[in-house]
């Protein structure tokens, strides 16, 4: 049988996470090079899903839930927004111009070089380990000694929140005047 990365490929298991891996980094590149900001925000939401199916095969299925919610749901819908309810989208041209390519094509390829080669010359044996946190033991955690700074941040975040949407009302009306 033929392995890759020690996937054997005649598991149908492996094609899905050489897939998702793939789509992961498709989309990650596109929104690297992508000259339209629109264009490198919806790469993004490929690009978080990847990262999400690929927790799945970790068995790291709280990392998978808080990739889709918090990632996908919360932070790149609120990039989108942003995007596409600025009022003065359309007097500018918006783009995302690379200020020096070749470099950043320098640099990526010495971390592709080191990572291939570190990844070649490891031993991928699978062994066994114990069960990973569930959904349920992270909650559990959370629920328990967590929960006064967790519902603290909460707090934090929401008056952060009305204060940025007042700041942003009043300089409003000020223009408006």
């Amino acid at each position: 049988m033929i392995a890759v990365l020690g996937l054997q490929l005649s598991n149908p298991g492996a094609w899905v996470f050489l897939a998702f891996a793939a789509v992961t980094v498709a989309s990650a590149l596109m929104v690297a090079v992508s000259r339209n900001i629109v264009y490198s925000a919806f790469s993004l939401l490929l690009t978080f899903f990847g990262v999400a199916g690929l927790y799945v095969f970790l068995d790291a299925d709280f990392l998978a839930a808080a990739q889709l919610l918090v990632y996908i749901g919360g932070i790149l819908v609120l990039i989108l927004f942003g995007i596409m309810l600025t009022n003065k989208i359309r007097d500018i041209h918006v783009s995302n111009d690379t200020t020096n390519p070749i470099l950043g094509a320098v640099v990526a390829a010495g971390i592709f070089l080191v990572l291939a080669y570190v990844s070649l010359r490891c031993d991928w044996q699978v062994e066994d380990r114990p069960p990973a946190a569930t959904a349920h033991e992270i909650g559990r955690a959370f629920m328990g000694r967590y929960l006064l700074p967790f519902e603290a941040s909460s707090v934090l975040l929401l008056g952060a929140l009305i204060g940025a949407a007042y700041l942003a009302r009043r300089s409003e009306k000020k223009e408006g005047a």
